[in-house]
């Protein structure tokens, strides 16, 4: 499966930018910027696109970013911890070396999406629809996944543990290479799911089996 990058052959000159809070009170379409070490909490902006763009060591924490669209932006080393990004869209986008800790995505549209070595611990993604993502050592501890439409979902070495699906089938995604201790799912989600040995061990209790 080919997850689409950035499409960084799209980017022209990027402009960089001291404070993307100023820029989107000019603008509601923000394309080809770069962002640098920008630091901000408590901040609110919605209805922005931003795309063909580069966000670097940026914190925006305990944000409200609603209803946003995001494409083709490639974000390294930020931490969004706490900050909602509920009924946003995400296009060919890549977070590497992200902090999403506690961040709301419900209801986004996450589509040609590479999560790489990101903490999003606590992360909620009910009702989202995922589509064509990667999570490539990537810890989703505590993370919910309620009521999600997925597909074509490839999993690295992800963290799950303690995760909770509900109403969310995990038929035919490959999750052998992950943590799923823990994870609370009914056996019709569960079912389909390609897992390894030692995972058959703790998934058979949802089937009320135990093993002496």
């Amino acid at each position: 499966m080919n997850i689409l990058k950035p499409q960084k052959i799209l980017f022209g000159n990027l402009n960089k930018i001291g404070d993307l809070l100023e820029e989107v009170k000019e603008n509601d379409e923000i394309e080809n910027i770069e962002l640098n070490e920008y630091k901000v909490e408590n901040i609110e902006f919605n209805d922005i696109t931003i795309e063909k763009s580069i966000i670097n060591y940026t914190d925006i924490l305990n944000s409200n970013l609603e209803k946003n669209s995001f494409m083709d932006v490639e974000f390294k080393n930020c931490n969004f911890s706490n900050t909602s990004f509920e009924g946003c869209s995400f296009i060919r986008c890549k977070f590497n070396n992200c902090k999403l800790t506690g961040c709301n995505f419900i209801d986004t549209r996450i589509y040609n999406v590479s999560f790489v070595e990101t903490n999003m611990n606590y992360i909620n993604l009910s009702m989202a629809s995922i589509e064509n993502v990667l999570f490539d050592n990537t810890i989703a501890r505590n993370s919910s996944f309620q009521e999600n439409k997925l597909k074509n979902i490839i999993l690295k070495k992800a963290d799950l543990t303690q995760a909770q699906f509900f109403k969310t089938s995990l038929k035919g995604i490959d999750l052998s290479d992950s943590n799923v201790e823990g994870i609370a799912i009914s056996v019709e989600d569960i079912k389909g799911a390609i897992i390894n040995e030692f995972q058959a061990v703790d998934l058979i209790s949802l089937i009320g089996v135990k093993v002496k």
